[in-house]
């Protein structure tokens, strides 16, 4: 009887050893890189969530500084050792897909009880070029008109929705207000310094058949965009003398005290704006002009690396960070808008009059080229170009030629 109960604790023994390699052999890890600079950062807690809700599957999260970010993925890749999940930007997403570095996730999409709940426009946004679909959006930001309600009530106008409204309201709220014969109010703050190629692509490419295909800048419609920008500076002098030159800073603090009536940019400057404005300020989706509109977005998604051991374990997390309530809490750090509809339809973290104007700017909003000549534009090209025509060293064809040839070689 003895050594039939030693048998039977001796099999119990090696059974329960058997089951514990099987666990352990089935945990999985997945490191995650992102990049937050907002100090309550909430990563912890959804690390926590996920790993209850998820045993067997640790989650490393590991907050890489942005301004590195990309140097050390690529060095990664290349080394074998990057992340199996990633916070990644378009702009990233044609390097990626060559290097063989991220997996399509449509069959994974398919059947994701989630998928339903995320704008429909994001995944339009962030296919690659071929359709297929290898991000997970999970951040976005788009941009629209600022408008000094208080200025435009004062004035008895109705915010734009076209461009010739834009110019005939930027015309009537450009103005000296204290008597001193010297303009003191302007209707529009134009950034023309670095970055305020959105504030042109918003007047120039919403047009018909306007773009960045050869010889699309280069048309009537094309050059008739870049002149419309040139007019409201030179012609109707609605931008402050200091546009040439103005940044995001110049042009935020104009806005904010009263030199300017209007100016883009998107939800990320919302809560200065209210704390400066308070109910004077609201917005608008940019204007119609020509025929369509055009607007900026501003994305950010997870991707599935290939070199992932466990490739579904990595989706899980993708796909938590992009679900309701999850999507929220991760929001609520970087300052932009949650990709899901249920959240959305409960954000408190910017007011209501800017997450609607943010929605209904989707269906326009678009990205600029994904290719490397975008860069430069960006960079070097467009702000000193830009610069240019606006004090009459070029015009608005010469303008776009320089564009197009970067574009179009």
């Amino acid at each position: 009887m003895k050594s039939t109960l030693r048998t039977r604790g001796l099999a119990a023994a090696l059974l329960a050893g058997t089951t514990l390699l099987a666990t352990t052999a089935l945990a999985q890890e997945v490191n995650f890189w992102y990049h937050f600079d907002n100090a309550d950062n909430p990563m912890s807690e959804l690390v926590a969530k996920f790993e209850a809700e998820n045993p067997g599957i640790t989650i490393n999260a590991e907050n890489v500084p942005w301004n590195s970010y990309y140097d050390q993925l690529y060095t990664s890749i290349v080394a074998d050792n990057g992340p199996d999940v990633a916070m990644v930007k378009m702009t990233a997403q044609p390097r990626l897909i060559e290097m063989g570095a991220i997996v399509p996730i449509d069959d994974r999409l398919a059947n994701w009880a989630g998928k339903s709940d995320v704008q429909e426009d994001l995944f339009n946004l962030t296919a690659a070029a071929d359709g297929s679909h290898y991000y997970l959006p999970v951040q976005y930001v788009v941009l629209y008109l600022y408008y000094r309600s208080d200025l435009f009530a004062e004035a008895g106008l109705t915010p734009p929705t076209t461009c010739d409204e834009l110019r005939s309201s930027a015309i009537a709220l450009t103005k000296d207000t204290n008597g001193d014969g010297q303009i003191d109010q302007y209707g529009f703050g134009f950034r023309g310094g670095k970055g305020g190629h959105d504030h042109w692509a918003s007047l120039t490419l919403s047009r018909d058949g306007v773009g960045f295909g050869p010889g699309e800048l280069t048309s009537a419609a094309g050059v008739a965009g870049t002149q419309f920008v040139l007019d409201l500076f030179q012609k109707d002098k609605v931008f402050p003398p200091s546009a040439p030159n103005d940044g995001f800073k110049e042009v935020i603090g104009a806005f904010q005290g009263g030199t300017t009536a209007m100016t883009i940019h998107h939800i990320g400057s919302s809560g200065g704006m209210v704390e400066a404005l308070g109910d004077k300020v609201s917005v608008v989706p940019v204007p119609e002009c020509g025929g369509g509109r055009w607007t900026a977005f501003g994305d950010e998604s997870t991707a599935v690396f290939a070199a992932a051991e466990d490739q579904d374990a990595a989706w899980k997390w993708a796909a938590f960070l992009s679900s309701a309530g999850n999507n929220a809490e991760f929001n609520k750090a970087t300052g932009q808008l949650p990709v899901t509809k249920s959240d959305t339809a409960n954000w408190s973290l910017h007011e209501k009059r800017f997450v609607e104007a943010t929605t209904a700017s989707l269906p326009f909003a678009h990205l600029y080229p994904n290719v490397s000549q975008t860069a430069d534009f960006t960079n070097t090209v467009w702000p000193i170009a830009m610069q240019r025509a606006l004090i009459g060293e070029l015009t608005a064809e010469q303008m776009n030629v320089e564009i197009d040839a970067l574009f179009n070689k």
